[in-house]
């Protein structure tokens, strides 16, 4: 394949230039202005446009998602080549049988769900040959806390002993022999929040060994932000364990305008020799489910016993003081505002009419019994919908959003959410809107940078050195877009829209969106690291 007259910007943030590129087998073969071509191989007229290294997502949610038919128009036509999965503590590997059963409907709302046949495997390693089955992206895969703890302790709040942390330390040890990239954790969500600072150090000695890093989702995102931060630096820096702040914000009204307090403690941290990277997605809103919000003595018995405690008249008594007069654990200690959460998604079909309206539009919905509040309503739908509902929390700032992805260590992440009636748009939008809106209308930065943001950067944090930059020998990741086209068109009212302008994409060397439409072909495969390096 040879694609003549681009302009490439690298993925260094070099200045762009004009040149030819050969591809040969699955990898870049030569990089010159001007390069004839063979009789034997295909010739992609790119004049005009940009020739850029693919982007790499560095919080997906497209576990279950590649393991469908169909061509992932989503992420593809953006130009995402690789997804990072396994995120927020929680995925799909590994798992026992009980752990598999309870996944399966805690996070159903951030990943739909599989036919039981297709889950044949446990551990991460069965997890990653499915995926090299053929999938439409690359995928890198991190060890989910949440899953270790709930195998090894289980779902409630007591203790780690010392037997339970080694018998964890070694399933985050399996996870990483296979080729897991590192760990993730959920620091709101159940089980993986009830891990203290000493356990989640253990667990980050192991990744430490292997040149890994953490990605947490931190214990608060509100008005305790800042002390989350600093509680996952300080691990990082006890430990030598390379942490990702991974969906960096600072939501809510209490953190807004705050966020130079963020970077100013990323920037001390590296300077101190911590090696801290985070991304973020360039929205307003947060994705997530309402189940993520329930404090966690309500997680404590899973998903049944969380039913239970909602059929029950004292404990839902005690939810409506904490969501809505002290705040808790799991809604980052704020108070909820039943007109800022929307729901994206349900999976009883009796529901459908709640996708796409507040809380508080809910108020007397017959299909919810004609709830009287916005907290009667969130309890019913949360019943009703056996906590699969997925939401929108409209609570960010675009100042903090503007400052932390004009960091120096900001990589791109869309956390996108693909399931669901009215999903976030970012999963459909994120990294051309980088583009047009943010490197363009508003020049955060050049459009130089921001291609290294969203994938030279990205793919060195992966320790993937021979990705992420358009260079003679590199693997042929390659997103070749129209600037004056490039553009996200996805909304929050119709979410499902395909990004603009994307012309040409290939993933190893296939050919995987030619002239703007799929073709079909499944060129990824799970991306394996290891301490000696990514393979």
């Amino acid at each position: 394949m040879l694609i003549t007259g681009a302009v490439v910007v690298d993925g260094t943030g070099a200045p762009r230039y004009e040149a030819d590129v050969r591809v040969a087998g699955a990898r870049i073969e030569t990089v010159s202005p001007r390069i004839a071509p063979k009789a034997d191989e295909d010739v992609l007229d790119a004049a005009g446009l940009i020739l850029a290294p693919g982007f790499i997502d560095m919080h997906a949610h497209s576990d279950l998602e590649v393991l469908r038919p169909g061509s992932h128009t989503a992420k593809l036509r953006q130009g995402v080549t690789t997804e990072v999965i396994g995120q927020d503590g929680l995925s799909y590997a590994p798992v026992d049988r009980e752990t598999l059963a309870d996944v399966r409907e805690r996070i159903g709302g951030w990943h739909g769900d599989l036919p039981d046949a297709r889950f044949t495997w446990r551990t991460v390693d069965a997890y990653l040959a499915a995926l090299d089955e053929g999938i439409p992206t690359n995928c890198a895969y991190l060890v989910p806390q949440g899953n270790v703890r709930m195998m090894v302790v289980g779902h409630g709040a007591q203790a780690a002993t010392a037997g339970q942390i080694d018998r964890m330390r070694g399933l985050v040890r399996e996870g990483l022999d296979a080729g897991a990239f590192g760990l993730s954790s959920g620091l709101t969500y159940a089980p993986g929040m009830h891990a203290s600072y000493a356990e989640l150090a253990a667990l980050c000695e192991v990744v430490a060994e292997y040149g890994g890093y953490w990605s947490p989702h931190t214990r608060s995102y509100g008005r305790a932000a800042i002390e989350a931060y600093s509680e996952v630096i300080s691990i990082a820096r006890d430990t030598g364990c390379a942490v990702h702040l991974t969906h960096a914000t600072m939501n809510f009204a209490p953190n807004r305008g705050r966020a130079n307090e963020l970077l100013d403690l990323v920037d001390s941290a590296v300077a101190d020799g911590v090696d801290v990277t985070l991304d973020s997605y360039p929205y307003l809103a947060g994705a997530t489910t309402l189940a993520a919000l329930l404090p966690a003595r309500f997680t404590e018995g899973g998903v049944v016993g969380a039913l239970a405690l909602l059929g029950d008249a004292d404990a839902v008594e005690g939810l409506r003081v904490a969501w809505e007069e002290t705040g808790t654990d799991a809604s980052h200690g704020e108070i909820m505002d039943w007109d800022a959460l929307q729901i994206s998604s349900v999976e009883s079909a009796a529901l459908a009419e709640c996708a796409g309206r507040t809380i508080s539009q809910l108020v007397g919905e017959p299909a919810l019994g004609s709830p009287p509040t916005g907290f009667d309503a969130a309890v019913q739908i949360l019943r009703r919908d056996r906590l699969r509902t997925g939401i929108l929390m409209h609570i960010g700032d675009e100042a903090n959003v503007r400052a932390i992805m004009g960091h120096p260590r900001h990589m791109g992440g869309s956390d996108g959410i693909l399931v669901g009636a009215r999903p976030h748009p970012r999963g459909w939008g994120t990294f051309p809107r980088y583009i047009r809106e943010y490197a363009g209308r508003q020049g955060i930065f050049t459009l130089e940078e921001c291609i290294r943001h969203l994938a030279g950067s990205p793919a060195r944090r992966l320790g993937l050195t021979d990705r992420g930059t358009v260079t003679e020998g590199a693997v042929a990741d390659l997103a070749v877009f129209d600037p004056l086209r490039i553009g996200d068109v996805s909304t929050y009212d119709d979410p499902r829209r395909d990004s603009d302008g994307m012309t040409y994409v290939t993933i190893g060397g296939e050919l995987v969106i030619d002239r703007g439409r799929p073709t079909q072909r499944r060129a990824g495969r799970a991306l394996r690291h290891s301490a000696g390096g990514a393979r």
